[in-house]
């Protein structure tokens, strides 16, 4: 392909994250903006009955159920001029670490925030992980048709909790029961949404300048006064919306809206279009990789068991970071050396895939593969590098998973290897003992193993008390030192599902013990793509 036209689909792609506190409306938005898109006809919205009420982003049967996203999804869609690849993440904080990972494939986020509730905990702790990887971040604050704190009070709040320079990209008129719709400051427009045309996209009405006479027509006299009130306030104290700035993570663009009645949804989805940065330079091992080289590289960010049921798949999510990928191409797979024909890959709409003939810088492609992929792998058209960056965390629970039926053992095995190697879990075989332990971030995560045991599985299982408080990583540059640790220690030592060595701690006490004990060895938080980090845990 000419290096012209590669450049060109590199500039049209928008590859984003959206990111919020539980219950904030990430799912609505996301759907909103499929709904604006063009990608689906009319929302599944959560109030919808039968088929209508699963939303297209949560395609789990416990997602379903409970209404809540427990996994990362990933959707494509073509919208003014540009092609966006849209990624749900998981919203319960229980699923953080799936959230963290997807954060290292995209270029963007979109951090929605409860126009009632403000900053929330999970919210900072995810705007964090943005800001370590200076990722840009526009705000949406949501639910502006309910009761609302004062808008310049929030966006005081972003500014003094995150450090981030804000702007105000649009402007909400009135809230609550008297919310009209939102002023595009950057357009200079007034769109007017109607409430009843919650379930479709609608082009509103547009007028031109703060002071078109229109607007006293269409708004009530205190609304519109008080609109250009804050319009004349914003413009005299608030910084302009700077590309660069923001592009940096050092400011972030604020709109206004309520995502179930579609109000300012249009205006997010045109921001990101215009301003969101295309593709950017991935990290690899001894230098940074531009988008435009020729050759085709990426990573795995993700892989998820079962999507289809029917056919026990596994799809390895696949950020494409570099070069023109045509269905066909061979690509060599990092970790083992192993060439791979990638002939069947997809394009994903949540559930719905089609197969994807090629793909470009920024695109997330799904790879079907049994087993040979996993989170963190670098596929190169030859050449020898790694992408860094992909983490895995230590669990914060530890639990003993148990059968009813005893004689399921070789498929409780099989499960269990599948559920780590997608990363909703880590999964430790013991050197002295037959139970598995399984380990994970929040409780939650232990409910939705259950349930995916029994509904993929056909397996009845519960989960008990392991008696462990923590797990590391070890590792040693001494194999006779690293030895004697695991003769002295091996009834709190165990493999996970790559074989690396992990010490099971029973509380604080032992494992600062065996600190002092064997400090040549490193007891570890994080391992990355199957190689462990050297970072000692504090």
């Amino acid at each position: 392909m000419p290096a012209n036209i590669l450049e060109e689909e590199v500039r049209k792609r928008r590859t984003f994250a959206i990111i919020a506190h539980p219950d904030a409306g990430k799912t609505t938005l996301t759907e909103k903006l499929l709904l604006f898109g063009g990608a689906i006809q009319m929302a599944g919205a959560v109030k919808a009955r039968g088929e209508q009420r699963r939303a297209r982003s949560d395609w789990m049967k416990v997602e379903r159920e409970r209404g809540i996203s427990v996994t990362a999804s990933v959707m494509n869609f073509d919208y003014a001029g540009r092609t966006f690849n849209l990624v749900d993440t998981p919203g319960h904080e229980d699923f953080s670490e799936d959230t963290y990972r997807t954060l290292t494939a995209v270029d963007s986020a979109v951090m929605v925030i409860d126009a009632a509730k403000g900053i929330e905990s999970q919210t900072r702790k995810l705007f964090e992980v943005c800001r370590l990887r200076d990722v840009p971040i526009a705000t949406f604050v949501n639910k502006m048709d309910r009761e609302a704190r004062d808008p310049f009070e929030l966006m005081d709040e972003i500014e003094s909790d995150l450090q981030l320079e804000v702007t105000p990209a649009s402007w909400p008129i009135g809230s609550g029961s008297e919310f009209k719709g939102c002023y595009d400051l950057i357009r200079d427009r007034l769109i007017l949404m109607d409430r009843r045309q919650g379930d479709v996209a609608s082009e509103g009405i547009v007028c031109t300048g703060v002071d078109d006479p229109r607007i006293d027509e269409l708004v009530p006299a205190d609304l519109a006064a008080k609109l250009r009130e804050d319009v004349e306030m914003i413009r005299g104290l608030c910084p302009p919306f700077d590309l660069e700035t923001y592009r940096a993570g050092h400011q972030t663009p604020v709109f206004f809206g309520s995502a179930i009645n579609n109000f300012g949804v249009r205006e997010l989805l045109l921001g990101l279009a215009e301003y969101a940065p295309p593709p950017r330079p991935q990290k690899a091992d001894g230098r940074a990789v531009d988008p435009e080289e020729g050759k085709v590289t990426g990573f795995v960010f993700k892989v998820q068991a079962n999507m289809d049921p029917n056919h026990r798949d596994r799809i390895a999510f696949f950020r494409l970071c570099s070069g023109h990928f045509r269905r066909g191409t061979k690509l060599k797979h990092m970790r083992s050396g192993k060439l791979l024909a990638v002939n069947n890959a997809v394009l994903f709409l949540a559930r719905d895939r089609e197969l994807a003939e090629d793909a470009f810088p920024g695109d997330i492609i799904g790879i079907p593969n049994h087993g040979t992929l996993r989170i963190g792998d670098t596929l190169t058209e030859g050449e020898e590098l790694r992408y860094t960056g992909v983490p895995s965390f230590a669990p914060e629970l530890l639990q003993r998973v148990r059968l009813d039926d005893p004689m399921k053992v070789k498929h409780l095995r099989k499960a269990l290897e599948h559920f780590a190697e997608e990363g909703a879990s880590q999964v430790f075989k013991p050197l002295v003992g037959a139970d598995w332990v399984v380990g994970v971030v929040g409780p939650l995560q232990f409910e939705v193993l259950a349930a995916r045991l029994h509904a993929e599985y056909d397996l009845k299982a519960r989960f008990e008390t392991a008696g462990y408080d923590s797990a590391r990583w070890v590792e040693c540059d001494d194999p006779v030192k690293l030895k004697s640790f695991v003769d002295s220690r091996r009834a709190d030592l165990a493999e996970d599902h790559d074989g690396a060595l992990v010490y099971l701690a029973r509380n604080g006490w032992q494992l600062n013990r065996a600190q002092e004990d064997f400090p040549e060895i490193r007891f570890m938080k994080t391992r990355e793509q199957n190689r462990l980090v050297t970072t000692q845990a504090a």
